[in-house]
C-alpha cells in the first residue's frame, strides 16, 4: 500500500512538471509595474505556470517576438506594417491598459507645478529653448522663481514605445518638431543626454540639478518628482491622472480598430490628458506550443476578470469597457 502511495505521489509530480510551463516575454518598460503585479499573482494562483518578464524597452520586446526568441512581447508603440510583416510568426496586438506619460523635472527652490505647452517641450529637445528663465516657459508659469539656469534635456536611449508616444504627441504640436524630427521609438534627438528605460531617465534627472526628462506616470509617482501639467487639445493645463487617460481614450474606445492599433494623443475634450496611450501584448497568433498558447490565453482572461480592476491603484487606467468586450474574442483566436 504504502509503495502504491509513493508511486501515485512520483507519478503526480511528473504530471505536474510535464505539465508546468515557463513562459517568457521581454518589451516595454511603460507596463512593467503593473505586468510584473500581475504576473506574479497569476503564477500563485497557477503554480504549474511561471510568466518571466524582461523590461528591455518596446524596440526589444518587438525585435524578440518578431524574432521568435520569446512566448510574447509588449510594446507601448504599435507594430508598423513593415515591422509585422517582417516578422518570422504572425503577431496580434493585444491592449491590456492605458498610461501616462508625464514632464519631470529637477529644479533646486522650485516646489510648485509646472505647466507645458507641448511645442515648449518640443524646442527644449530641439535647443531652441536653453534656459528655464526662457520667457515662453515664463509665460504658462506667471509667477513662478525660474532660475537663469541652463536646461538639461535627457531622453530615453534605448528603442521605447514611451518615447514613441512623447514623440507622437510633439510631432502632433509642432509643425517644427513634425518636419525635423518626427515621431518613433528611435530618433536622432537634436539635443541632451540619453538614459536607459524610465528608470534610467527619472535616476538621471533626480540627480542632475535643472534637469529636464519624460516618464511613465508612475515613474514619476513612484521616485517622487516633479511633474509638469501639460496643454491640451483644449487648451488646458492639464496634471495626468487615470481620469485624464480615461478622458482620451473615451472616444478611441468608440472607433477602435480590429488590430486595436491606434493613437490617442492629443486627444479631443476639455478633460482629456494629451499624453496618453494604450499599451499593448504582442501574442503569436499561432505558438509553437499549443500548452503554452493556452497558457497565454488564460491568462489574458484573467487579465480581464481580475488584473483590470488593479490598474487605478498603481496609476493605470483599465481598458474601457468597449476594448475589452472586443479584447475578449481576439483571445479566443490565439492557439
Amino acid at each position: 500500500m504504502k509503495l502504491k502511495v509513493i508511486a501515485a505521489g512520483v507519478l503526480a509530480l511528473v504530471t505536474i512538471g510535464a505539465n508546468a510551463q515557463n513562459i517568457n516575454g521581454a518589451g516595454a518598460t511603460f507596463p512593467y509595474p503593473i505586468y510584473s503585479k500581475w504576473f506574479s499573482e497569476y503564477s500563485q494562483l497557477h503554480s504549474n505556470v511561471k510568466i518571466n518578464y524582461q523590461s528591455i524597452g518596446s524596440g526589444g520586446g518587438i525585435r524578440q517576438v518578431s524574432e521568435g526568441t520569446v512566448d510574447f512581447g509588449a510594446s507601448d508603440s504599435p507594430m508598423t506594417n513593415e515591422q509585422l510583416a517582417a516578422a518570422k510568426v504572425k503577431v496580434m496586438h493585444i491592449p491590456t491598459v492605458l498610461g501616462a506619460v508625464v514632464p519631470v523635472y529637477n529644479i533646486p527652490g522650485i516646489n510648485k507645478d509646472l505647466n507645458f505647452s507641448g511645442d515648449v517641450i518640443a524646442d527644449i529637445y530641439l535647443g531652441k529653448i536653453t534656459k528655464w528663465s526662457d520667457p515662453r516657459i515664463a509665460k504658462d508659469n506667471p509667477g513662478a522663481n525660474l532660475p537663469d539656469k541652463a536646461i538639461l534635456p535627457v531622453y530615453r536611449s534605448d528603442g521605447s514605445g514611451t518615447t514613441f508616444i512623447f514623440t507622437d504627441f510633439l510631432s502632433k504640436v509642432s509643425s517644427d518638431w513634425n518636419s525635423r524630427v518626427g515621431k518613433g521609438a528611435s530618433i536622432k534627438w537634436p539635443t541632451g543626454i540619453g538614459q536607459k528605460g524610465n528608470e534610467g531617465v527619472s535616476g538621471m534627472v533626480r540627480q542632475s540639478p535643472f534637469s529636464f526628462g519624460y516618464v511613465e506616470l508612475i515613474y514619476a509617482e513612484t521616485n517622487k518628482m516633479s511633474f509638469g501639467a501639460v496643454r491640451n487639445a483644449s487648451g488646458k493645463f492639464l496634471k495626468a491622472s487615470t481620469a485624464g487617460v480615461t478622458a482620451a481614450a473615451a472616444g478611441a474606445a468608440k472607433t477602435m480598430p480590429a488590430d486595436y492599433r491606434v493613437s490617442i494623443t492629443n486627444a479631443p475634450g476639455a478633460d482629456a490628458y494629451p499624453i496618453s496611450s494604450f499599451t499593448w501584448l504582442l501574442i503569436p497568433v499561432h505558438s509553437a506550443d499549443p500548452n503554452k498558447a493556452k497558457a497565454l490565453a488564460d491568462f489574458l482572461g484573467w487579465m480581464l476578470d481580475h488584473g483590470e480592476a488593479e490598474a487605478a491603484a498603481l496609476t493605470y487606467a483599465p481598458l474601457p469597457k468597449q476594448v475589452q468586450d472586443m479584447v475578449r474574442k481576439s483571445i479566443a483566436t490565439v492557439k
